[in-house]
């Protein structure tokens, strides 16, 4: 079997799927001082018979070295002149109307810069590089003791010549550290975004690559041959070429919920009914936050560019909206004396004060169990068992100093939540002129599946679709995610005939096949108008440059309401992907059929202020076709979702419920 691992900030999921598409599902406790802990300690659950021929990891490593600033100590090396890009930036304000914020500080310390005398220009050398300038840069890094070495030159995108040599000057000097080149990071224009994008390489490449190199360690001493990771592009790689592209796992753990999501909108219908939905809201509200995204046409949306932890990163990366609404989110009031509800949160440790285990603050999980909506006798993960006398104590610390009884305190705390996620939707969505009211919501994680009503009608929505395991879809879309390579070239000239084109997609498609051979091959172009500041990638129809124009402008108009009025477009950029099928992991049809229906529980719930008592079905043992009336508690081994008055349920063939407004 092959097995796919989401190492999440509170828990650790895992799914095992074998070669008929069949799964299990796993689900610990994680353990943020050793992340590989977690993942290993998840495979142990497994039978001892099972053989895990491949493993995919999703991991957090390289977004918590961004966040909590534990990456490498850095020297960057730039063109003389640009030493102060970093903290240039685009002289754009943190938050335009609060003069206090500030943007986040730059990887490296400026004091550590080296500018180099050299000078490359649009058309090529303006000042050759010399060989006793390279050599002076080689003694004022020793210098420095670095333990990561950043190399990014004015217009090395174009032409690398100057950066090759000092590369490997650096090199030879310092065999023991790794030396990041921007050409061969991010070869595309724009040097604030090259530049911020080549420091978080190096500044995380020793950290990620060395935590990939002992669990793959880990993995082969287990006997399992194929130890991939997921990158924040949606695809995987294997561990050795991750080591070598840390920066590009920024998003790795959200991304693989994209993909989840993207299998369930798949299996939704199957032929019976309508068809399959291919747009898509998705909202994965874990432990500690929750990020959205956006699934069109069957196929996740992508962005050139995404921040993590106050930084940009040009990359490759699916569409992630993050905000800290997650279920371990502290709730606290503010000096105004409004209600909030994170960014801090209680994380696996000590958690929620519910969970048990010394928390004493009132999160959002503990809001849900003092609603009813969370089973106190049910089991999270490991022997985490929900204290309801524990969750009632931190609400009534709380709701003292609101000057409010416990339910409309926690009912408060899950509005503020909804109110935030809301807002995320809608940054992934209406931001990017998309109707969210055409789309059907998809809620995970471990929390996710409790929201789908309250966000579908914040947001005029009409269909929620709960999958049959919502909290650990995550680990299913890492399983199931392609092997896949990015490859990106700038164009010397906006205005590249169809020669020269075509012959810049044979070189990145040749190195696409080094890369990934037989892999399923596909040219996009980022496309623009002539003065613009920004680009629009746009897939070409049948790898053929000639119907550009035309795609580029329908794109512009869906996006931005306009085609340009007869502008000239420009060609910045071309990309290719190869990708190869992953482990063919599915949502399966259910084997249960209407015969045998289940007898549902019955329990108090509060739902909008309004008490009721709700039908309790087990959420993954449905047989299909079953209708359900909200209000409804929908219970599984990993998550559990509500239908809310006003909404119903029907059960699909894939072991999904469709909910819809009733």
């Amino acid at each position: 079997m092959r097995v796919g691992v989401d190492v999440g900030g509170t828990f650790t999921d895992l799914v095992s799927v074998t070669p008929d598409g069949s799964y299990e599902i796993r689900k610990v406790l994680s353990t943020p001082e050793a992340p590989a802990a977690a993942v290993f300690a998840a495979l142990d659950t497994l039978p001892r018979s099972a053989a895990v021929t491949g493993l995919v990891l999703g991991t957090t490593i390289a977004t918590n070295a961004l966040l909590e600033r534990r990456g490498a100590r850095l020297v960057l090396v730039t063109t003389a002149g640009f030493e102060d890009v970093l903290w240039l930036r685009r002289q754009d304000r943190m938050s335009l109307y609060d003069l206090g914020r500030d943007h986040a500080a730059p990887l490296v310390a400026r004091e550590r810069v080296i500018g180099v005398d050299e000078r490359m220009g649009p058309a090529g050398a303006v000042k050759l590089l010399a060989a006793d300038e390279s050599e002076r840069v080689v003694a004022a890094v020793r210098s420095l003791a670095p333990e990561a070495i950043a190399v990014a030159l004015l217009f090395a995108h174009l032409h690398a010549e100057h950066e090759r040599t000092l590369g490997a000057d650096l090199r030879a000097a310092f065999p023991d550290l790794p030396v990041v080149c921007s050409h061969e990071v991010l070869p595309l224009v724009r040097e604030y975004e090259r530049f911020s994008t080549t420091t978080a390489e190096a500044y995380l490449r020793p950290l990620v690559s060395a935590h990939l190199t002992a669990a793959a360690r880990q993995a082969t001493d287990r006997g399992i041959g194929d130890f991939r990771v997921l990158t924040s592009g949606g695809g995987s790689l294997s561990a050795e070429a991750a080591g070598r592209k840390a920066a590009a796992l920024a998003l790795s753990g959200p991304a693989g919920g994209v993909v989840g999501a993207r299998l369930v909108g798949e299996a939704v219908g199957g032929g019976v009914g309508p068809p399959p939905p291919r747009d898509l809201l998705t909202l994965d509200m874990g432990g500690t936050s929750a990020d959205a995204s956006l699934v069109q046409g069957g196929e996740a949306r992508r962005e050139g560019a995404s921040i993590v932890g106050g930084v940009p990163l040009a990359l490759p990366s699916v569409l992630i909206e993050t905000v800290s609404a997650g279920g371990g989110s502290v709730a606290w009031i503010d000096d105004a004396g409004a209600l909030k509800v994170g960014p801090r949160s209680a994380g696996a440790r000590p958690g929620p004060a519910c969970y048990g285990r010394g928390g004493a603050e009132a999160t959002v999980t503990d809001a849900c169990l003092a609603l009813g909506w969370l089973d106190p006798a049910w089991s999270l993960a490991d022997d985490v068992r929900l204290d309801p006398g524990a969750a009632e104590r931190a609400l009534q610390t709380l709701a003292r100093k609101l000057g409010m009884e416990v339910a409309p305190t926690a009912a408060g705390i899950t509005d503020v939540a909804t109110a935030v996620m809301a807002r995320a939707l809608k940054r992934v969505s209406v931001a990017r002129g998309v109707d969210p009211r055409r789309l059907a919501l998809v809620p995970f994680g471990g929390a996710g599946p409790l929201f789908g009503c309250a966000l579908a009608e914040s947001l005029g929505m009409r269909t929620v679709i709960v999958p049959p395991h919502p909290g650990v879809l995550s680990a299913l879309g890492v399983v199931a995610a392609p092997e896949r390579v990015e490859l990106v070239a700038s164009l010397a000239t906006p205005a590249p005939d169809r020669q020269v084109l075509l012959a810049r997609y044979g070189e990145l498609e040749q190195a696409a096949q080094r890369a990934l051979p037989g892999g399923q091959m596909r040219r996009y172009a980022d496309c623009r108008f002539a003065g613009q500041g920004y680009e629009i990638t746009v897939p070409l129809t049948h790898n053929d440059p000639d119907g550009l124009t035309a795609d580029f402008r329908a794109a512009h108009r869906a996006r931005f309401g306009h085609d340009g009025a007869g502008g000239a477009m420009e060609i910045v950029s071309v990309r290719v992907v190869i990708e190869r099928t992953g482990s063919g992991a599915r949502l399966a049809p259910t084997h249960r059929s209407g015969v045998g229906r289940p007898t549902p529980g019955r329990r108090r719930i509060t739902v909008r202020g309004t008490t009721a008592h709700a039908q309790v079905w087990p959420l993954g043992e449905l047989p299909a076709r079953l209708r359900i009336l909200g209000p409804a508690i929908l219970a599984g081994p990993d998550a559990t979702a509500l239908i809310e008055p006003g909404w119903r349920g029907t059960v699909d063939r894939s072991g999904a419920v469709v909910v819809e407004r009733a």
